[in-house]
């Protein structure tokens, strides 16, 4: 990637590889059975009936090898056989349709979400003015704080790499805390007509006095016109999950509410020592405001919504998009990131790229010093057997093998440096009107991430689950 134009003295940042690692040769546990199973079929064949009985049983050999081979969606087919199966499973139970029942009861405190999302709780805390999510499954209390910050581009070389330090801090004191089990950063863009600005502009210019300031005047206006179809409003939203105990929650006192208090405090300083500045945490109304936008980007306004009736009042999932109220969206996975050094502002194109509807989530979890060390290890010795493996059979060991061995011991040296070990997980939600603008959207935002050096891949039998933890702030995993 070209680093031509990158101010000098800009923070510069490199991702390491998606590992590749398997179980024999790189191959993963399912395509080596895959490939065993083909292999003992076609030999067994041979030996009981010759060549005849290897051209019967062809059919279900080839298959076999075309399951580990043959891929879809960046994917071999066998790997996605889970996700297929959970599908069609989903399919025979009407699990891919969801539909608001009014007349219905439904468990109070609950946010009317679909799939996964539907055990979500919710309360709020009196002492912070803060909604509190609470998932009974993973044991874990959420909430959001509305995060400003001035125009990253716009500032000098030294502010720049003194504003990345900050939030570097920001993510270390989470993860140290030892509390913290997931941090969600969602910037969401919405296109604008830019009315505003030219509402504005309407009211506040004053008739030029000179020939100068005329000049002035009219190159603004051209400005504004050129420029301001492409407009758009962003936000951006910061999810901490921490941990809380299994049963029933209070609003007032209790651990797991101070626990969670002590967590908003600390992300408060360090947001201030970042120069970032924290508008607030968002209550019951804010929160669901928020929600109800992501499955309807027509809704305007929504402040005094309640959480209880914020979710979706339809969704209809397909294999690689949904359909929600007034749209139709696609998450997508950044399943690389750049492997050379890229400035720290390399997501600009794909954050502003115009005229799209689309949510960025960022969710980092942080690792334990024990975890971290053990997944070390354990690529430490997948790639020693991987070489040996190698070694033996006569093949040649390729660059690849030596760039991930050297993230892995990269990623060692921060450790035992003292740094906070984080899993980032990368997903792009775009939301369109029609499929046919969901699709140029898709393409618009794929070019763009190659252009950040990055690279993208359409989650497959699970868009639903995926939508739920991509655009909505509630720091939710996807497995």
């Amino acid at each position: 990637m070209s680093q031509t134009g990158t101010p000098a003295g800009a923070s510069m940042v490199r991702f390491a590889r998606l590992s590749q690692r398997g179980l024999l040769l790189g191959l993963s546990a399912s395509r080596v059975a895959c490939i065993g199973a083909a292999a003992a079929l076609a030999t067994i064949a041979v030996f009981v009936a010759g060549l005849g009985g290897l051209a019967v049983t062809g059919p279900v050999w080839a298959g076999l090898l075309g399951l580990a081979f043959v891929r879809r969606g960046g994917r071999p087919i066998v790997e996605l056989l889970p996700t297929a199966v959970h599908y069609g499973l989903r399919h025979l139970h009407g699990q891919r349709r969801y539909r608001v029942h009014p007349g219905r009861a439904r468990p109070a405190g609950t946010m009317g979400l679909p799939g996964d999302g539907a055990a979500l709780r919710f309360l709020l805390d009196e002492t912070t003015g803060a909604a509190v999510v609470h998932d009974p499954h993973e044991a874990t209390l959420t909430v959001v704080a509305h995060v400003d910050h001035a125009a990253y581009l716009l500032l000098s070389p030294e502010e720049q790499r003194r504003r990345v330090t900050g939030w570097s801090r920001v993510l270390a004191g989470l993860a140290a805390s030892g509390q913290a089990v997931r941090v969600q950063v969602l910037e969401r863009v919405c296109p604008d007509s830019g009315d505003g600005i030219l509402g504005w502009w309407h009211q506040s210019r004053v008739e030029p006095a000179t020939d100068e300031a005329a000049w002035a005047t009219d190159e603004y206006q051209c400005l504004l016109r050129t420029y301001t179809p492409a407009a758009a409003t962003h936000r951006s939203l910061v999810a901490i999950a921490v941990k809380a105990p299994p049963g029933r929650l209070r609003v007032r006192g209790g651990k797991s509410l101070d626990r969670l208090r002590q967590e908003m405090g600390s992300l408060e300083a360090s947001l201030r020592a970042a120069d970032l500045r924290l508008v607030g945490w968002l209550d019951t109304g804010a929160l669901a405001a928020t929600i109800r936008a992501a499955y309807d980007p027509t809704a305007r306004g929504g402040q005094g919504r309640s959480l209880a009736c914020a979710g979706p009042v339809a969704i209809d999932e397909d294999w690689d998009w949904i359909r929600h109220d007034t749209g139709y969206s696609c998450v997508l996975w950044v399943s690389e990131w750049p492997r050379t050094d890229v400035p720290a502002d390399f997501l600009h194109a794909l954050i502003f790229q115009p005229g799209i509807t689309r949510a960025l989530s960022i969710t980092a979890t942080p690792l334990s010093a024990r975890q971290a060390i053990r997944d070390i290890r354990r690529a430490k010795v997948e790639h020693v057997t991987d070489a040996a493996q190698r070694a033996r059979i006569g093949a040649i060991a390729d660059l690849a093998d030596a760039a991930e061995l050297d993230d892995v011991l990269d990623r060692e040296r921060a450790l035992l440096a003292g740094h906070a070990d984080l899993k980032f997980t990368g997903l792009i939600t775009l939301t369109a009107a029609s499929l046919e603008q969901l699709e140029d959207a898709i393409a618009q935002v794929e070019r763009a991430a190659i252009g950040c050096g990055c690279e993208t891949r359409r989650l497959q039998g699970q868009q639903a689950r995926a939508f739920t933890a991509a655009a909505l702030p509630l720091a939710r995993p996807i497995h």
